[in-house]
């Protein structure tokens, strides 16, 4: 039976320079250590209607956020293992819904509805897939990840990530983790993820170095680009690739 993973939590993300990202290890190194898939290419296909609805709700919404997407560490293959994700974020928590089975069975859940799993969180994501009228794969999104946990509270996480890359045309694994990148050399998209109170060490490190949250979303930001590229045109309502 495939495993599956409720996560409830606060997330917040920081756009930053290595130098800042440098800066913030040397106060924090001997506080973290390293998550079990260490550095990562953390692989997405992002589930979208023809129309863009789930990320165009994304980018308009001021309170719930809600996104379907398969992850894997690396480029996957057939046996693989992935993460299918249902997404949803409200007043400021994240609600993730994770369940884990092959690459091949990810896909054949997509393309057909196809699955033999009994669990709640596959109810939930098959109530969102039959919400959306069955979205398909609409964007690959990858990106370079290094991964810590806090020693004194593993319930806190910051991830790095960097070169965050983006395709629309080959939404398969064929083209391998290339992709049009969306994040300038010499920075990094810095998360901190916690259950209950960021921790104090943490907390006086980031002020001391001026570190502030913003916003920003990889898919978000990847479907504004191609529409500013006229990649994707808008009539009558619906998107086209071009």
């Amino acid at each position: 039976m495939a495993n599956t993973y409720i996560f409830k939590r606060k997330e917040k993300k920081y756009f930053i320079t290595e130098e800042a990202a440098a800066a913030l290890f040397d106060r924090i190194g001997d506080l973290v250590f390293p998550d079990p898939h260490g550095k990562s290419t953390i692989y997405n296909i992002y589930l979208d209607t023809p129309t863009f609805l789930l990320i165009r709700n994304s980018i308009d919404a001021t309170n719930y956020k809600e996104k379907l997407r398969m992850r894997s560490y690396g480029v996957p293959k057939d046996d693989t293992k992935v993460f299918l994700e249902l997404k949803k974020k409200y007043d400021g928590i994240v609600y993730k819904r994770r369940l884990s089975m092959t690459y091949k069975e990810a896909i054949d859940y997509i393309t057909n509805s196809a699955h033999n799993r009994d669990s709640q969180i596959m109810r939930e994501i098959d109530y969102a897939m039959k919400y959306y009228n069955y979205p398909g794969p609409a964007a690959v999104i990858i990106y370079d990840r290094e991964a810590f946990y806090f020693k004194d509270d593993p319930e806190v996480r910051i991830t790095f990530d960097r070169n965050v890359r983006y395709r629309f045309d080959d939404l398969t694994t064929a083209s391998g983790d290339t992709g049009t990148r969306i994040t300038p050399e010499g920075t990094v998209l810095m998360e901190i993820k916690t259950v209950g109170a960021m921790p104090l060490p943490l907390s006086r490190a980031l002020a001391e170095l001026k570190i502030y949250p913003s916003s920003f979303s990889k898919y978000g930001t990847a479907y504004k680009d191609m529409l500013a590229q006229n990649k994707i045109k808008v009539f009558t309502g619906e998107m086209q690739y071009v």
